[in-house]
């Protein structure tokens, strides 16, 4: 089940007619949000399986399954940048322990996002979806362990 933002979402993406109107809202995303410090654009938080730079440095406050996820992004191309922000909305908040469970495509195509982007990007957003689920779990080993 999506967060009540990504639900804002799909109904504001409901609501643009046309293609042209969610890129634009998709770049603007990436514009509002929060600046990732250039000291975190290491090799450890790249994304691999982007055409462009992909950077996610992920933040989890709290322990265990309990713990909330959060993460910061950033890429050098503007749609992209929009593109984390899109999920950021759909994981940002949630329990750690919820994260790797998400359908995140299923819940992208609900913006029809994977009609109007290149092979390289859905691949990327992928890559992207991947790597955050893999740190969620990670987090959740950790803490059986």
């Amino acid at each position: 089940m999506a967060q009540p933002e990504f639900d804002d979402l799909a109904e504001t993406f409901d609501f643009l007619d046309d293609w042209e109107d969610r890129y634009r809202h998709v770049i603007e995303m990436g514009r509002d949000m929060e600046p990732m410090e250039p000291a975190l654009k290491v090799p450890v938080n790249k994304v691999d399986g982007c055409a462009s730079q992909v950077w996610v440095f992920p933040r989890i406050e709290g322990e265990g399954a309990h713990a909330r996820f959060d993460f910061l992004g950033d890429s050098d191309a503007m749609i992209v940048r929009g593109l984390i922000a899109v999920l950021h909305t759909l994981f940002a908040g949630r329990p750690v322990a919820e994260v790797p469970s998400i359908d995140a495509l299923k819940e992208l195509s609900r913006l029809g996002l994977h009609d109007h982007l290149s092979a390289q990007r859905s691949n990327g957003v992928r890559a992207m979806v991947e790597r955050l689920q893999s740190v969620a779990q990670a987090h959740l080993d950790r803490a059986e362990a």
